[in-house]
């Protein structure tokens, strides 16, 4: 897996408040640009999605996947590819959250592999726009 591209953003809201809508893929297709669906395929004791199947319609990528999550209580988010879809082969990533002053700073890591082969800067740029997007909704579906 290639490096990872990250980002940050503050939401005038606690953790809890955060991990909630992060947890909530039913709603996805609500706040997440290009998901279109997200379907909870299994659940831990926590109640919490442990995979779960997303399509992806973005410009030209449209794709089915599922993703295995492992969640560290309002902390932190990891999750990776568990079945490839036809463009996606890999992909891991993680939402980090952290309070300052009053205040909480998600910071939100990606790393995707394609089947095309894709110059490395091409990839970043990708995924930084990606990364950025998911921030923005985030933040409006938080405190909007």
């Amino acid at each position: 897996m290639a490096d990872r591209t990250s980002s940050s953003i503050t939401i005038k809201a606690e953790k809890p408040e955060i991990m909630a809508v992060i947890a909530d893929f039913a709603e996805y297709p609500e706040w997440a640009e290009g998901i279109t669906a997200a379907e909870v395929v299994t659940t831990g004791d926590d109640g919490r999605a442990e995979q779960v199947r997303i399509t992806l319609e973005a410009g030209p990528i449209k794709d089915t996947y599922v993703l295995a999550y492992d969640w560290d209580d309002d902390e932190a988010v990891h999750w990776h590819l568990v079945e490839r879809g036809t463009m996606l082969t890999g992909m891991t990533g993680a939402y980090r959250l952290a309070e300052r002053d009053g205040e909480t700073e998600v910071t939100y890591e990606l790393a995707v592999d394609v089947r095309v082969p894709m110059i490395g800067m091409v990839r970043r740029k990708a995924e930084k726009r990606i990364i950025d997007t998911a921030l923005k909704g985030l933040k409006r579906r938080v405190e909007g």
